[in-house]
């Protein structure tokens, strides 16, 4: 059996990664093949938590620059991220990997409430704990509900699965081809050059909680197992400052 670097892990996936090259809506062929790639890690042992993003369907920025009142824009976006989440236990399911949804705001015919304790009880049973539904409040992105959980149920590291993107760049490499790729940076590095790599809630969260974050390509097939063995893909944010 390969040697584990991380035990414990939340995956953070956006909404725009399981919306895959449309860009929109849910990529029912995206979703089977990060289901496939969850499924390695969970057949290692991994205890699996994950948080979707909601980008895909709807952003609370978006709706509130258009005029809506900002936090009503906001839960709307928090149901897109549950409906990502069903989605994904779907798709989990059907390849035999045990799994839950727990979400912030309670709805209790489609998914559990979240509740702390019940969630590490899943991970340590081996099931796949989706949490959906952002932190409950708005104003909160789904960057800061992943490393609030992280630091909720002790994960060893965040892994944001990026759509296409294989780590942290100086700039967007889509735009700039010159654009230089950072393998190692701390959260401070992240605020001091205002890479767009997650929010400054987030950051300061991981930060304070000492949680690594690893930046990679989900797209390219053995990436999470890649990440899971200690393989140096992506880019590495440490925990700490």
């Amino acid at each position: 059996m390969s040697q584990l670097k991380y035990k414990r892990v939340i995956l953070k996936v956006s909404g725009e990664a399981l919306a895959g090259s449309e860009g929109r809506g849910i990529n029912p062929e995206v979703i089977a093949h990060l289901a496939m790639e969850v499924k390695k890690i969970h057949d290692m042992g991994v205890q699996i938590g994950i948080v979707c993003g909601g980008g895909n369907m709807w952003r609370g920025e978006t709706g509130a620059n258009l005029g809506m009142e900002r936090a009503q824009a906001d839960y709307m976006g928090m149901l897109a991220t549950i409906m990502n989440g069903l989605a994904l236990q779907d798709a989990l399911e059907n390849l035999g990997v045990p799994t839950r949804v727990q979400t912030s705001i309670e709805m209790r015919q489609i998914a559990e409430p979240y509740i702390r304790r019940k969630a590490i009880r899943h991970l340590e049973k081996g099931r796949v704990v989706i949490f959906g539904g952002g932190t409950g409040n708005p104003y909160f992105s789904t960057d800061t509900t992943a490393a609030l959980r992280a630091a909720e149920i002790n994960a060893d590291v965040i892994l944001m699965a990026k759509n296409g993107v294989d780590g942290v760049y100086s700039a967007d490499p889509k735009i700039y081809p010159e654009a230089v790729k950072f393998d190692e940076l701390t959260q401070l590095d992240i605020i001091a050059k205002d890479l767009k790599v997650m929010d400054r809630t987030a950051s300061s969260l991981s930060m304070d909680n000492n949680i690594p974050l690893i930046v990679f390509n989900v797209n390219e097939a053995g990436n999470i197992k890649k990440v899971i063995e200690g393989e140096n893909i992506g880019t590495v944010i440490k925990g700490g400052k």
